[in-house]
C-alpha cells in the first residue's frame, strides 16, 4: 500500500480535476491501494490564501475537506513530533507550510505527492 501526502497545490488540482495535476500522481492518488492523507497545514494554508484572495477555487474548504473524509483520505493533525521534526530541517525551502509537509512524510513514513523541485533537496520520497 502507497501511503501519501498530498502537498497542497496537488489537492486542489486532485479535488478540481485540474489538468496540471501529473498523470502519474492522478493515477496513484486514484489507485485503491493507495492511502491518502491531507495534512492539516495544506487546509490551513488553504484558508489563509483564499481570504487573502491569493487563491480561489470552485468550492469552499469545507466541501473539499468533507469530501476527501467521504473517500477515505485521513486528516493527519499537526503533532508535537511533526514541529519539533521542522527545527531539524536544512532551510532548503522557506515557506513554512511546506516545511510542515516535509517533516510530517519524514515523521510519518509517506511519499509526498508535489511538483516543487525544492522537495527533492529532502530526505523524503516524492511522486509526480
Amino acid at each position: 500500500m502507497m501511503r501519501l501526502l498530498l502537498d497542497t497545490h496537488a489537492l486542489i488540482w486532485h479535488f478540481e480535476k485540474n489538468e496540471s495535476l501529473g498523470r502519474r500522481a492522478k493515477t496513484i492518488i486514484g489507485d485503491s491501494k493507495s492511502h491518502v492523507f491531507v495534512s492539516v497545514a495544506s487546509l490551513w494554508e488553504m484558508a489563509i490564501k483564499n481570504s487573502l484572495g491569493k487563491i480561489r477555487f470552485g468550492h469552499t474548504l469545507r466541501e473539499i475537506y468533507l469530501d476527501y473524509i467521504a473517500a477515505g483520505a485521513d486528516i493527519l493533525p499537526v503533532s508535537p513530533e511533526h514541529a519539533m521534526a521542522v527545527e531539524g530541517l536544512p532551510w532548503h525551502h522557506r515557506d513554512p507550510f511546506d516545511r510542515m509537509l516535509i517533516a510530517q512524510a519524514m515523521t510519518e513514513n509517506l511519499t509526498l505527492v508535489t511538483r516543487d523541485a525544492q522537495f527533492d533537496r529532502y530526505d523524503v520520497r516524492i511522486i509526480w
